[in-house]
């Protein structure tokens, strides 16, 4: 009976997060109401004491990254990030994966990676590689220097839970950020097998034929070579 009773509850939690998402905006909080309500009444649970300091931690945080941006702090890390990124197109997949991974850690959003990832599609692309290699990677380190950032709301609610069981900021970080790093490492050698190069696409080489893309300047001789070639 106390099996069928958590996977009830279980569903209700489900629930109400996938109807809160797909309503969005204000409505991801009114179900969550709704879940609790019915959690409290129905299944008769003990309602717990609000996390008072963990919605302080986090309103010091989010207002923390607010004044950042409003300095031109994030416009000032993206412009550094851009400039390591376009300085080693050859090594883009597994670069910009790392400055993705350590500028989410200083700016505690994963927000800088959206003003990444026209500068990594252009890099790659005008160097003759794959963007979606770096850009998919990038993705997920940027997901991942949230759990490895300080500044972070992620990290600031992580903490209240984590400090009643002796866990603090440093035993914490000694944790999430050479873990970070190695899955960092690994996504990016993982990314750069994925895929044929773009010379020995097919796909892309129909594109290239048909007028649809354009050859990118790394392997405008290469595409010349093998036309000649083959005529």
């Amino acid at each position: 009976m106390e099996v069928v009773l958590v996977i009830l509850q279980a569903c209700v939690v489900i629930g109400a997060i996938v109807l809160g998402v797909r309503v969005g905006g204000i409505g991801l909080g009114l179900w969550g109401v709704v879940g609790t309500a019915i959690l409290v009444f129905v299944f008769r649970l003990p309602p717990g004491s609000p996390p008072v300091d963990a919605f302080f931690i986090i309103i010091a945080v989010i207002t923390a990254s607010s004044a950042m941006q409003a300095a031109g702090g994030i416009d000032f890390l993206v412009s550094i990030a851009s400039k390591i990124i376009q300085r080693n197109p050859r090594r883009l997949t597994y670069v910009a994966p790392l400055v993705a991974f350590v500028f989410t850690v200083l700016s505690g959003t994963s927000n800088i990676f959206f003003a990444l990832i026209p500068v990594i599609y252009e890099t790659a692309y005008r160097n003759g590689q794959r963007p979606e290699r770096a850009l998919a990677a990038s993705t997920v380190t940027s997901g991942l220097g949230i759990t490895a950032s300080p500044v972070s709301a992620a990290m600031a609610a992580y903490l209240v839970l984590m400090e009643a069981k002796g866990f603090g900021l440093p035993q914490v970080l000694a944790i999430t950020v050479p873990s970070a790093i190695v899955a960092c490492i690994v996504t990016s050698f993982v990314q750069q097998r994925i895929g044929k190069e773009l010379i020995a696409d097919p796909v892309f080489r129909k594109r290239v034929e048909a007028g649809t893309v354009e050859v990118p300047a790394a392997l405008e001789a290469s595409f010349a070579a093998q036309a000649s070639g083959g005529a």
